[in-house]
């Protein structure tokens, strides 16, 4: 029997001189404590050497992969082929590779695992003409250019884009709160009439930058900002405005918190179109069901869309809500029904009561959206607006009769019609009664 050996600085392939020291795996170990005894087992028949690290990076990919790469063909056909012996490899996927192109009987199991290890432990004294220091070097090589490499052709790589968007849109949306609200506290003690007048946070800064102080505020125009009544009411405040006066290095350090404001927000709108276009070219079914906004929380929550997709669909439904969910299993409580999946259109779209019904419903058909998503290579979102359009219809019904029809045959509407007959003459006989005691 023939083993082929990988290392980092290329193929090695010895010759089995026992045969039967497979049979007793537990004891192997033993006849390779020394590199004398590994001689006596095993005996290097071949070594093809890298010639570079490319050469070693195509080589590793394709075992990695369980793929037959050309130098390794070129190898077994020059010295195993003509032998006809089996071939004992480490990896089973790149047994079978083997076998289809070159018919080479190839063996893989737990006796071939337990050689490898021992053959690895004596392999600098088998391997002949290579040095313990050349090895290391060549195995770090190695690793560094496969690491590039996976990351490069990573997969997952689109799943970070939207999971760092998502996180970039939210520290986005608490900065301009946080600027919003100190521009308003700010020229609040100028114009404090203006802010109960002007509700919108973005119009309210445009509408500051342009008067500046309140005294312009009559001879500004605000028709590109404001409608022609709330402009006439703007004016009317700031004739009698009660807010203290400040300077022109005030009013210059306020227009320039409104200029970043605005700047930020376009910025904000912008990444969001981006997200928008990222979740509808990777998880079109997702997004269509429950958002980009939500899908994309879903996704960074659960690490990748992958690892979404491994989620059940009760996971799903209260994936954010963790700590409430140990919590109430610590104190022996009601466990949360929402999680991220609350803030979808179709759960706020429904009444209080029919919430869990719709989470539970909706996180169902996204469970099955995320696997068509990641899994599937269709990168159609039929399935997602067919779910959407199924759940719309489920909560039409919820929230028109908050009752579950069983069916429409004429047994379940003869049902119905002797459940609400019957519960009519029993009101109708406690009427009586209760009259008949009044008299």
């Amino acid at each position: 029997m023939l083993v082929l050996f990988e290392t980092p600085a290329g193929y090695a392939i010895f010759k089995l001189l026992d045969e039967d020291k497979l049979t007793e795996v537990e004891n192997l170990y033993h006849d390779f404590e020394t590199p004398e005894a590994a001689s006596k087992i095993v005996k290097l028949k071949h070594f093809e050497k890298f010639a570079d690290t490319t050469e070693a990076l195509v080589a590793t990919t394709a075992a990695v992969e369980g793929k037959l790469c050309k130098a390794l063909k070129k190898i077994l056909k020059k010295h195993c082929n003509e032998l006809q012996e089996q071939l004992a490899v480490a990896d089973a996927k790149l047994g079978n590779a083997i076998k289809d192109k070159l018919s080479l009987s190839c063996v893989s199991n737990t006796a071939i695992q337990e050689l490898m290890r021992c053959i690895r432990s004596q392999m600098d004294s088998l391997l002949s003409g290579l040095h313990k220091k050349e090895i290391t070097a060549m195995a770090l090589g190695l690793a560094h250019s496969l690491s590039r490499y996976k990351l490069k052709f990573s997969p997952d790589k689109v799943d970070t884009m939207i999971i760092q968007a998502v996180y970039l849109l939210d520290d986005l949306d608490k900065e301009l709160n946080n600027y919003v609200m100190r521009c308003r506290e700010w020229y609040g003690w100028h114009f404090p009439e203006l802010g109960k007048i002007i509700i919108d946070n973005i119009t309210f800064v445009k509408t500051v930058k342009v008067i500046g102080t309140r005294e312009n505020t009559i001879n500004s125009d605000l028709s590109d900002i404001l409608s022609e009544d709330v402009e006439e009411k703007v004016k009317e405040a700031a004739e009698i405005s009660m807010g203290t006066e400040i300077s022109e290095d005030d009013i210059l350090n306020i227009r320039h918190l409104c200029d970043q404001i605005v700047e930020i927000s376009q910025y904000r709108t912008q990444l969001y179109d981006y997200l928008k276009a990222r979740m509808m070219a990777m998880a079109p079914n997702l997004t269509i069901l429950v958002g980009e906004l939500v899908g994309a929380r879903l996704i960074s929550h659960a690490g990748f869309l992958i690892n979404l997709a491994k989620h059940p669909a009760s996971a799903v439904q209260i994936l954010g809500a963790e700590k409430a969910l140990f919590r109430a299993l610590k104190s022996k409580k009601d466990t949360p029904k929402y999680g991220l999946i609350y803030h979808a259109q179709l759960v706020g779209q429904s009444s209080t009561k029919n919430k869990g019904k719709m989470t539970r419903m909706l996180a169902a058909k996204a469970s099955l959206a995320t696997r068509v998503d990641a899994l599937g290579e269709d990168g159609s979102f039929n399935l997602g607006a067919e779910h959407k359009a199924k759940l719309e219809a489920r909560l039409r019904i919820l929230e028109e009769g908050n009752f579950r029809r069983i069916s429409d045959t004429g047994k379940a509407k003869a049902k119905f019609e002797k459940y609400y007959t019957n519960c009519a003459s029993l009101i109708l006989h406690y009427i009586v009664q209760y009259e008949s005691l009044c008299y």
